[in-house]
């Protein structure tokens, strides 16, 4: 504010410290174990497909089902007499394809029909239940023929079916299992080990052993094992598996320290403030794995194109049986009706949500991005408004000297005197003074330092009484500005800036201009957003002049001004009642309500505070250009949603009158095998379509 007084405010830097209790690190996704039962409600439809299962459960009974899928297929009497060889007799080799066929259906086919009577159970139809009656029918078909029941020689297709569809779901899990591997990487983020500096004497010791309040020293390239505090060395610490920042960050005796990050140059020694569950590497890891699991509408759209689609298969597979039999074909009936079954199976429709979702969420987290809720990164594509909070968002929330004038000419003279008096106060605009004094030369020592509440600080200098403070000091005294100072304190307080006098034995010698320093980033933010076509308003509890400054120096469109912390949700309700999509962007903390109050809260520079409650995405670094790279991913990972569902559903559309012989009369006909490879096809294609994915830059320019 313009008017305040010296030593009268300062902008509360704290952040609030919350961390979940529960426990998530012992369960990392693994290519053994990628799978496991989704609760209902919570990103599942209920249940999930795979609930149990495992990548390496999928690989072995592929492998297996293939090496007797192979006897099967060379045994068949349809497949010598297309490629024109005679298979070997010998006793009992008609029964290679039935016994093995059998096996087949019983131990790769399992998983199907487990989901399938899951399913079942749960009355919500899907791609288990379509697989489980296609194997069904080919293996009971296949069987009354072996037994002379029936004129159909099925055992091949049966045991080609259950050996293509174990590949396409080990694919499945293999791309889900790679896309959550960032739980995997950001656990490995961790050191086996730490130094624990214990009487002058360090010892190695496990990080479960540390506790906090130990210190652990810290190594050139090594990690920092837990959350701590720099008690002793300067380092460049590269911060980037946290918050996505390459560029390496200096830090010194009194900053934090996150587990995971590195030490580039020197050792330092930490004083451990959390460790296991409460770090901020355990927090992140948290935010990523509810991010996966959570649901998003395109998912419930999907659950629902997946359920339908049953319906329409069960449905075409009827009319299709009835068809054929009523042209006295029953072969063709059950040949027809099972690959109809298969064709429709929507397994690339179970897979193009789920991946997109891994991957957006895996990418996210390694640009400094945090989703906490899928939702949120869904509807950021939608947004109309960014409104940023000023403090600690658009400006560092910190002080610096901008300008500096003095009666005589004598601008480094009054600047020293300043910083000597200033140099005891703990004050941000004392120190923003003391700083840019030192960066000019020395300051001077000041002896009988006295603050005077609301008013400023004096001190003796040099044999002389300097006194500084804002205007209180200069009513106070009865002082007048002097002509010389006149045009330019003017020209400060129409800017916002803050206003410090320079008094030397009861004359004013000169004055200091002090702001929050905008952050270099922020222009580039709002000039982005202003490309992708989003407005951009600001919300701050500062003078109406002070927030008029930054938004004019930012080009910012819509500034609310002297809102109190307590009506800021009141401000995001107001331009929602106006029909606009708000995306609210604070540091989490005084901003809790008005980020929850937001259609998409987004919580900035909170590396070591990832378990805010109050937004949907939090940002690891103080970057504001991290909400462009949001709405550039919601647009990215939304289109490729829609894009898979387009292909999956409209692939099994297209395919099911194929399957069912209706251009048999042409002599197109589709083979329940040939069903599996092409409905295979289409999950591999839905799969390398949500890879493309990753080629997305979210780093700013």
């Amino acid at each position: 504010m313009t008017e305040h007084s010296h030593h009268s405010h300062g902008p509360d830097q704290s952040r609030k410290e919350s961390h979940a209790g529960h426990d998530i690190t012992g369960h990392v996704q693994t290519e053994t174990d990628v799978s496991r039962p989704t609760p209902r409600g919570h990103g599942g439809g209920g249940h999930d497909k795979h609930a149990g299962h495992s990548v390496a459960m999928f690989r072995d009974r592929f492998w297996l089902s293939l090496a007797l899928t192979l006897p099967v297929v060379y045994f068949s009497e349809m497949v010598q007499e297309w490629f024109g060889y005679t298979a070997p007799t010998f006793p009992g080799s008609e029964w290679v394809a039935p016994v093995l066929g059998t096996v087949i259906f019983f131990y790769g086919g399992s998983p199907f029909l487990k989901g399938a009577v899951q399913e079942a159970r749960d009355r919500q139809p899907g791609m288990m239940l379509l697989i489980g009656m296609a194997i069904t029918v080919a293996f009971v078909a296949s069987a009354a023929t072996t037994l002379g029941w029936f004129d159909l020689e099925f055992w091949w297709e049966l045991a080609a079916l259950i050996t293509i569809m174990l590949l396409g779901h080990w694919m499945e899990m293999r791309a889900i299992g790679q896309a959550r591997g960032a739980l995997a990487a950001l656990a490995e983020l961790l050191p086996d080990e730490a130094e624990r500096v214990a009487d002058g004497e360090t010892e190695t010791v496990s990080l479960a052993e540390l506790s906090v309040g130990d210190v652990v020293l810290v190594r050139p390239g090594g990690r920092v094992p837990a959350d701590g505090e720099i008690v002793a060395g300067e380092v460049e610490m590269d911060e980037s598996m946290v918050t996505g920042e390459s560029k390496p960050s200096s830090k010194g005796p009194g900053d934090r320290v996150v587990a995971g990050t590195v030490a580039t140059d020197n050792s330092i020694r930490v004083s451990v403030r959390a460790v296991g569950e409460d770090t901020a590497l355990a927090g992140i890891q948290r935010l990523v794995a509810q991010a996966q699991e959570s649901r998003s509408r395109a998912q419930v759209l999907a659950d629902r194109a997946a359920a339908l689609l049953f319906y329409v298969a069960v449905a075409a597979a009827v009319v299709t049986m009835t068809a054929w039999l009523i042209v006295d074909q029953p072969d063709q009936a059950v040949v027809r009706s099972v690959a109809v079954l298969v064709i429709a199976c929507p397994h690339a429709l179970g897979l193009a949500i789920p991946l997109v979702i891994a991957i957006s969420t895996s990418l996210a987290a390694r640009n400094g991005i945090l989703v906490k809720d899928r939702l949120a990164l869904e509807q950021m594509r939608s947004v109309d408004v960014v409104l940023f909070d000023k403090t600690g968002t658009l400006t560092k929330g910190s002080h610096r000297l901008t300008s500096l004038a003095s009666v005589a000419g004598d601008d480094d003279r009054v600047l020293a005197l300043a910083a000597a008096v200033e140099a005891d106060s703990e004050h941000p605009l004392a120190r923003a003074i003391v700083s840019a004094a030192r960066e000019r030369g020395d300051v001077p020592a000041a002896s009988g330092f006295r603050s005077m509440s609301g008013r400023g600080v004096e001190a003796s200098v040099d044999g002389s009484k300097v006194v500084v403070g804002g205007p209180a000091i200069l009513q106070e005294r009865r002082l007048k500005v002097p002509p010389a100072l006149t045009d330019k304190v003017e020209g400060w307080k129409e800017r916002g800036a803050s206003v410090l006098y320079v008094i030397e034995d009861e004359a004013v010698t000169g004055a200091l201009s002090v702001e929050d320093e905008i952050r270099p980033e922020s222009r580039q933010a709002v000039d982005e957003l202003h490309r992708l076509g989003v407005e951009v308003a600001m919300i701050t509890g500062d003078a109406r002049q002070v927030a008029d400054a930054v938004a004019a120096e930012l080009d910012i469109d819509r500034v609310l001004a002297e809102v109190l912390p307590e009506d800021k949700h009141s401000e995001v309700e107001n331009l929602q009642r106006q029909g606009l999509r708000v995306a609210m962007v604070g540091d989490g903390v005084n901003d809790a309500p008005a980020l929850a109050q937001a259609d998409v809260g987004i919580a900035i520079g909170a590396g070591t505070d990832v378990a805010i409650e109050s937004a949907g995405i939090v940002l690891a670094s103080d970057d504001p250009r991290g909400v462009v790279g949001i709405r550039n991913l919601s647009q990215a990972g939304y289109r490729k949603m829609l894009q898979n569902l387009v292909w999956a559903t409209g692939y099994n559309v297209a395919a099911i009158p194929l399957a069912a012989g209706a251009f048999a009369w042409a002599g197109i006909v589709l083979a329940p095998a040939a069903a599996a490879v092409l409905m295979s096809a289409s999950t591999v294609i839905v799969a390398i379509n949500a890879q493309l994915l990753r080629r997305l830059d979210l780093k700013p320019a």
